[in-house]
């Protein structure tokens, strides 16, 4: 999965795709590099970030999935929103994407899955124990994100890393989204252009772990992780 924010204040500068033509040729190269999934946001959630209004939101939104449906119109697409009205005027708009809510849920995000059939990632921010009873999920395209960046603490994020293969137990897809962040770069005493390589080491770890879908900044390198990981484990 491609990031990409058609926002000015995202965390990690390269990701900003504030120009039509810009996004479009980020798309096409991130599909072109080996990505499945495009991620699309336009509100920043970094920490301390304040969020923009949501007529905002969807102005920066809207021309960068009409950009991309136009030009590479079988790709999948995400959307990353925690506001329920944003996400089903894409879904009306621009068809089936996939629901990307950092938020850690709500009714009117689950009611958007069910009733437009389409996955939604639930950020777990750090508890992996999931509820025994959790009704209005049972019947959703779930997957499932522990919520690296959104736990509380470098600290956090890592014991939830080294316990994240708890999730398997429920037998669903799990995403990690680990690029280029806090986790990394605040231990090191680096900056998040300078953590391309510390990224893959954690990627690697992930997929060891039962990641099935990385989120990334970086595409190529990201393939190169999960290529190399699986001919290490492969039929072994």
């Amino acid at each position: 999965m491609a990031i990409g924010n058609v926002t000015p204040d995202s965390f990690y500068a390269a990701s900003r795709l504030q120009e039509e033509s810009r996004v479009v040729a980020w798309a096409q190269e991130a599909v072109r590099q080996g990505a499945d999934i495009l991620d699309i946001g336009a509100c920043s959630t970094r920490p301390g970030s304040m969020p923009v209004e949501e007529a905002e939101e969807w102005r920066r939104l809207a021309p960068a999935l009409k950009a991309i449906r136009e030009m590479l119109p079988d790709v999948r697409l995400s959307v990353d929103t925690f506001r329920p009205s944003v996400m089903e005027r894409a879904l009306n708009e621009f068809g089936p994407m996939m629901i990307n809510d950092i938020s850690g849920g709500c009714e009117a995000m689950y009611a958007l899955a069910r009733n437009y059939r389409v996955p939604y990632i639930w950020t777990l921010r750090g508890n992996l124990e999931l509820p025994a009873q959790h009704p209005e999920l049972q019947d959703l395209d779930l997957i499932l994100d522990p919520g690296f960046g959104f736990i509380g603490s470098v600290e956090a994020d890592y014991q939830c890393m080294r316990q994240m293969e708890h999730l398997q137990q429920y037998h669903r897809p799990v995403l990690v989204g680990v690029s280029r962040k806090s986790m990394l770069w605040k231990p090191l005493g680096l900056r998040p252009d300078d953590c391309l390589s510390a990224t893959q080491v954690l990627h690697f770890y992930a997929l060891q772990h039962g990641a099935t879908i990385l989120r990334v900044h970086d595409v190529a390198e990201a393939v190169q992780t999960i290529q190399l990981y699986e001919r290490l484990t492969i039929n072994h």
